[in-house]
C-alpha cells in the first residue's frame, strides 16, 4: 500500500507519519493488516511534481494540508479548499479512486461561536470532497476534530493545550480569562489510532446534532471515538501539579486512558533539557542514605535504600503499614519477627536474582548488608507516603 499524507510537516501529519513508519518497518506489529510500501509525505516545501506523482500511485490519502492562521483572511479558502479541489483534481487526472481522508474541524459547523472565515473554509473543503465522492464513486472520510493536543504541537498558534504545556515548563507566564470554559480535546495518539482504523477500512461514522458528535454508522462524518471534555481552569491546576512534581515527588492519579495521563505525557514532551532531571535529597548517615523517589495520594510511595558493608537496618515494625523490600545490589538477610513470638524468619537474597520480600504488619524487621565490601541497593515500596504526623514505625530490634 502506498499512502499519500499531505500537511505531512505538521502536528497531525507527522504523527501519523511516525505511526506508519514503526508499522513499515516492522517495529509495530499491532496492526498486522496494513502492509505498506510507501509513504510519500507533502508539505509546502514539496513541488506540485511530486504531488502528481504521489496522486498517481497512492492508495489511500490523508489530506491534512490546511490553514489555520493565515496573515489575510482570504489565504482560509486558499489552504483549506482551494488545495483540496488541487488534489481532488490531480486523483481525477490519475483515475485514482483510492479512499480520501478529510482532516476538517468542528469548526465547520459555523455554529455561534464557530462561525468564522476559518470555518467556513473548512466547511467548504467538506462540500468538496462529498461532491467528488458522488462524481468518481470513491471512499471519504470526513473528520470534524475538536481541539488537538499531544507531543509536537505548536505552543502559541493554534492549540490552548500546547501553550499551557510549553508556558508552565519553561516558566513562562500564561493568560486565562476564564478559567470555567469547556473544550473537548481529542489527545494525537487517539487520533493515529482511529486514522489507522480507516486504513483497515474500520472507521467510526457519526452524525452532528449541532456541535455534538452522535456515533451513527450510517452517518455522514467520521469520528474518533475518544475525547475528554474538560475546562481551562482544570488543565491549568494539573499542568501545576505536574510542575510541582520534582520538588513534592508527589505523582498525581494517572489512571489508563484518562486526561490525565495524556495531559502528563504532553507536558513532558514540553520540559527543557534543564528540567529533563531533577536531584532527589538524599538523607546520608553514617549507614549509607536513604532517597524517596515518588509518592502517590493512593498507592503508596518509592524509595532507594544504600546500606554500607556490613550494616544492619530497619529494626522497627508497623501496625498497617506494609512493604516491599526488592535487593538490585548486593547480598542481604532480611530477618521479620512477630511481636511478642520469638521465631525469625530469614530471607538470603541478593542483586543476582531479584526478588520481592514482604515486610507484614506487626513484625518488626531489619535488612542486613551481609558484605564486608561492597555497598547494599535496596529498593523499597511502602503502600502508603510517610507522614510524619503518624509515621507508624516503632523501634524493636529482631
Amino acid at each position: 500500500m502506498n499512502i499519500l499524507i499531505t500537511g505531512a510537516e505538521g502536528f497531525v501529519g507527522k504523527n501519523l507519519t511516525e505511526a506508519l513508519k514503526n508499522i513499515r518497518d516492522g517495529k509495530d506489529r499491532t496492526h498486522p493488516d496494513i502492509n505498506i510500501e510507501e509513504i510519500y509525505c507533502f508539505d509546502v516545501n514539496s513541488s506540485e511534481r511530486e504531488l502528481d506523482k504521489y496522486c498517481a500511485n497512492a492508495d489511500f490519502v490523508f489530506n491534512f494540508a490546511g490553514v489555520n492562521r493565515p496573515q489575510n483572511p482570504e489565504e482560509f479558502m486558499q489552504g483549506n479548499c482551494c488545495f483540496a479541489d488541487k488534489l481532488l483534481g490531480l486523483l481525477k487526472k490519475h483515475r485514482n479512486t483510492c479512499p480520501v481522508v478529510l482532516s476538517s474541524s468542528i469548526q465547520a459547523t459555523c455554529i455561534g461561536r464557530y462561525d468564522s472565515e476559518y470555518g467556513r473554509s473548512k466547511r467548504a473543503g467538506e462540500d468538496l470532497l462529498f461532491e467528488y465522492a458522488e462524481e468518481t464513486g470513491a471512499k471519504v472520510l470526513v473528520y470534524r476534530f475538536p481541539n488537538l493536543f499531544g507531543k509536537w504541537c505548536r505552543p502559541n498558534y493554534n492549540s490552548a493545550v500546547a501553550t499551557f504545556c510549553n508556558n508552565i515548563a519553561n516558566d513562562l507566564p500564561i493568560t486565562v480569562n476564564d478559567p470555567s470554559v469547556s473544550l473537548e480535546l481529542l489527545y494525537i495518539d487517539d487520533l493515529v489510532d482511529e486514522m489507522l482504523l480507516a486504513l483497515e477500512g474500520k472507521e467510526h461514522h457519526c452524525s452532528f446534532d449541532g456541535i455534538k458528535t452522535i456515533v451513527d454508522e450510517s452517518g455522514k462524518f467520521c469520528c474518533a471515538l475518544t475525547t475528554h471534555c474538560v475546562t481551562l481552569g482544570e488543565i491549568v491546576d494539573l499542568l501545576n501539579s505536574f510542575k510541582a512534581q520534582s520538588k513534592t515527588l508527589m505523582m498525581p492519579e494517572i489512571p489508563y486512558n484518562s486526561f490525565e495521563k495524556k495531559l502528563y505525557s504532553t507536558y513532558l514532551s514540553y520540559l527543557p533539557k534543564e528540567k529533563a532531571s531533577f536531584t532527589l535529597k538524599m538523607n546520608c548517615d553514617d549507614r549509607g542514605s536513604f532517597t524517596e523517589l515518588l509518592k502517590t495520594e493512593k498507592c503508596g510511595q518509592l524509595s532507594v535504600n544504600i546500606s554500607k558493608p556490613g550494616i544492619t537496618k530497619g529494626q522497627h515494625w508497623h501496625n498497617t503499614k506494609w512493604e516491599f523490600f526488592i535487593v538490585v545490589s548486593g547480598k542481604a538477610l532480611i530477618q521479620q519477627r512477630r511481636i511478642g513470638s520469638d521465631e525469625i524468619m530469614n530471607f538470603e537474597v541478593s542483586g543476582e536474582k531479584i526478588e520481592a520480600v514482604h515486610m507484614l504488619p506487626g513484625y518488626t524487621h531489619n535488612i542486613i548488608n551481609l558484605s564486608d565490601t561492597e555497598d547494599l541497593v535496596t529498593v523499597m515500596w511502602a503502600n502508603e507516603s510517610f507522614n510524619p504526623d503518624k509515621p507508624d514505625t516503632f523501634f524493636e530490634k529482631v
